[in-house]
């Protein structure tokens, strides 16, 4: 079978497409999956570019979507001819989180999904959203999931909420979706005045150019009469932290998603203790969180917005395309 592999030390210009050995058929338990798309994440950048170094050959990709060739014994939730998506963490299957690292993650501590096929536990995947494209189910997997626990499952969120999204890529674009279509009001920030004309076409209440309101937290709260918003979409990190304890209200949700301006720096604890709002460290979310987001996205009609689709060959295109910052929402790879 094909498969696209990464040579060590990492880098782009070491993605190479190889053939590997079939996975053969399912056994106990296990399902055979022909698999059709992925897209493409920070967390899989770090990977490809060397940054998150892994072992030599590893098959990259944390994302997978595709069909159900052949099923195994004991297998009750799938049957041939399923269109399924894969999980980021393939042995978290519920409940409180019980990963803090990437050993068991596709495409980091374990071949991923740009292949294809695999056989792998039935476990590792949920049933994909009714009627969608391979391409839009594999932005589940990480993006959208994690989008729907920092608003849903540990943000609470209900209609009538305001909420704050930093940036316009995958996770972001996701929860400006998932806000407006459950109801809450959403502020996006962007540098691009163009970008934001696209977030207020999906849903976006407010938007802020953060280039020119560079104290955009202050400005959040005007938006919101003083109050601050009730959950904050943090994708930055250490270098827009501070603004985020600006913006969010008494008593509200910051979800750290992501690092893209560093993973240390200083916090402004006393701000966030006269706050007494919460902030959470996220990773994904568990296969049970994922099917109940499956469920939630066949109930509200959203579709994921994806920026432009990469031939499986092309996936180090994908990723400088991903490096130049122009995206709107996920890059996908099709085949």
């Amino acid at each position: 079978m094909r498969a696209m592999t990464l040579a060590k030390p990492g880098g782009l210009d070491k993605l190479t497409l190889a053939e590997r050995p079939d996975p053969g058929q399912p056994g106990r338990g296990e399902i055979r999956v022909a698999l059709h798309a992925s897209s493409l994440n920070f967390h899989d950048y770090l990977v490809c570019s060397g940054k998150s170094p892994t072992e030599d050959g590893r098959i990259p990709m944390a994302d997978g979507a595709g069909v159900v060739e052949a099923v195994g014994d004991g297998v009750e939730d799938f049957v041939v001819g399923d269109h399924i998506v894969a999980g980021f963490f393939p042995d978290w299957q519920g409940g409180p989180p019980q990963v803090g690292d990437f050993r068991r993650v596709p495409g980091d501590g374990i071949d991923g999904f740009a292949c294809d096929a695999v056989v792998l536990p039935a476990t590792a995947f949920t049933k994909a959203p009714a009627g969608w494209s391979h391409k839009e189910s594999a932005t589940i997997t990480t993006a959208g999931l994690t989008a729907w626990r920092a608003l849903v499952v540990d943000g609470g969120l209900k209609a009538g909420d305001t909420v704050l999204v930093l940036g316009t890529g995958g996770v972001s674009i996701y929860a400006l979706q998932i806000a407006h279509a459950m109801g809450a009001e959403v502020i996006v920030t962007s540098s691009s005045d163009e970008k934001l004309a696209r977030a207020r076409e999906l849903g976006a209440t407010h938007t802020i150019n953060y280039r020119e309101q560079p104290k955009w937290g202050r400005t959040v709260r005007d938006l919101t009469g003083g109050r601050g918003v009730d959950i904050v979409v943090e994708v930055g990190g250490p270098g827009t932290l501070a603004q985020s304890f600006e913006a969010v209200r008494i008593g509200g949700h910051i979800a750290l998603i992501g690092v893209l301006t560093g993973v240390s720096g200083e916090v402004p604890t006393a701000l966030l203790m006269a706050k007494q709002a919460k902030l959470q460290g996220l990773i994904v979310g568990s296969r049970l969180e994922q099917q109940e987001f499956v469920r939630a996205l066949d109930a509200t009609g959203i579709r994921p917005v994806i920026d432009r689709t990469f031939a499986l060959e092309e996936l180090a295109n994908a990723f400088r395309h991903q490096e130049s910052g122009s995206h709107f929402g996920k890059i996908a790879v099709a085949w």
